[in-house]
């Protein structure tokens, strides 16, 4: 089934988040016939780049061999378009190279990228986190050498939290960061489920990596972030010899098997302090409520996916005595039913997840000191509530495309059992 971008249901959702008066109120040099534009664009480079390489990505996916990993048919060609076409520098500072667009239009072309293909999607996802940690907490060397990078889509970015000891409770990360006596750092430690850890759809890979220093005090008060880069960089912004990490391997998971999800290995890596020492996870925080609301808008993505997908099999199916006119189960009430519920949990997590994004920006943005922090209140209440909800409705809503197939909802052949797995 071919993906078409929601155009309509965007232009609603914006409105009803209030993007018209954010524009009218913080971006004097945007128009809503730009925002248009941007839409429309967005929904050409999906539907005609992205959304043809998902069955592939999903069928052969990412490849580990003799050390290296080769992301899945395509992908490497269509990032390079992505980033290529500025996609990927759409709400970054323009001091940086970014277009300086709101955060919410941002999140609707992501949605977009998303339902054409989330594999992909996860690649420029994290490196929006790492942009905005090193927007914040980058020393003057990252900003000048390696934000530029990141915003420009040349390079992209991870995230290393997660040790085979230490999942969400990261009080127990055991990474060690020692300091070289040149201003640096060697970490040595393993991450694991590490998203788009090593790619070949990149000349250089920059991650962000929790680890402690030798003096650092017990638990979550002593993690230090730091930037470990694939290959080194020199005081020019040139890039130098391999860096003394490497992926292990790949997980092989049940769904979005086009993403390679590594197990990280640094053997002494040159890395970089980001931010103050020993605060690292305030600072790493950053990069996490970026892909919070991110992940919130894959499920947002997946259940829109899911449901083009049912719809468009429950027009064309022919079966049983439709009650409700024509002859496809589309006239069967309850299948109508289904497909009703399915648009409204979309709308309403589609909804959630762009008003976040108003919300940051008018946190940011706003001339009156009081509303500022009132949307910033509204912004750390929702940004769980749009990651949560979020994807609980995209497997909810996947789940649901599967049964109006009914039995071919199991073929994987039909597509309905990808989305599932994804979400």
């Amino acid at each position: 089934m071919t993906f078409r971008a929601p155009l309509q249901s965007l232009d609603l959702a914006l409105a009803a988040a209030g993007l018209p008066d954010l524009i009218a109120a913080g971006y004097p040099d945007l128009d809503l016939e730009t925002v248009s534009a941007v839409l429309d664009s967005a929904a050409a480079f999906t539907e005609a780049e992205l959304a043809p390489l998902n069955r592939e990505g999903d069928r052969i996916g990412a490849r580990f061999e003799n050390g290296v990993v080769t992301g899945a048919p395509g992908f490497a060609e269509a990032y390079q378009a992505f980033a290529a076409q500025g996609w990927n520098s759409l709400s970054a500072d323009p001091e940086f190279g970014g277009q300086g667009l709101p955060k919410a239009l941002e999140l609707a072309v992501f949605e977009m990228v998303h339902a054409a293909n989330m594999a992909f999607g996860l690649c420029p996802m994290l490196t929006q986190g790492a942009i905005e940690a090193l927007t914040l907490h980058g020393t003057e060397r990252q900003k000048r050498l390696v934000l530029p990078k990141l915003v420009s889509g040349e390079w992209t970015g991870t995230m290393n939290l997660t040790e085979p000891q230490a999942g969400t409770d990261l009080a127990g990360v055991t990474a060690r960061a020692e300091p070289d006596g040149q201003g640096g750092y060697r970490i040595t430690g393993q991450k694991i489920y590490i998203t788009w850890g090593d790619h070949d759809a990149a000349e250089n890979i920059c991650h962000l990596v929790l680890a402690r220093l030798p003096d650092a005090p017990p638990g979550v008060k002593g993690i230090s972030l730091f930037l470990a880069p694939k290959r080194l960089i020199d005081a020019e912004g040139r890039l130098g010899a391999a860096n003394a990490l490497r992926p292990a391997s790949i997980e092989h998971k049940l769904g979005i098997h086009g993403s390679p999800t590594c197990v990280m290995l640094f053997e002494g890596a040159r890395a970089e302090l980001v931010g103050e020492a020993n605060n690292g996870l305030a600072h790493m925080f950053v990069m996490m409520n970026a892909a919070r609301l991110q992940v919130g808008v894959q499920g947002v993505a997946i259940a829109e996916r899911a449901l083009q997908q049912a719809l468009a099999y429950a027009q064309d199916r022919i079966q049983g005595r439709p009650v409700l006119g024509g002859e496809s189960i589309f006239g069967h009430p309850d299948v109508r039913r289904s497909l009703a519920l399915m648009r409204a949990k979309v709308e309403a997590a589609r909804a959630i997840c762009l008003l976040t994004g108003v919300l940051a920006d008018r946190a940011r943005l706003d001339p009156d000191a009081d509303a500022r922090a009132l949307a910033r209140g509204r912004q750390e209440l929702l940004t769980p509530i749009a990651k949560a909800w979020s994807t609980d409705v995209g497997v909810e809503v996947a789940s649901m495309g599967v049964q109006v197939h009914g039995g071919m909802g199991f073929i994987e052949d039909t597509g309905a059992a990808q989305h599932y797995r994804d979400a």
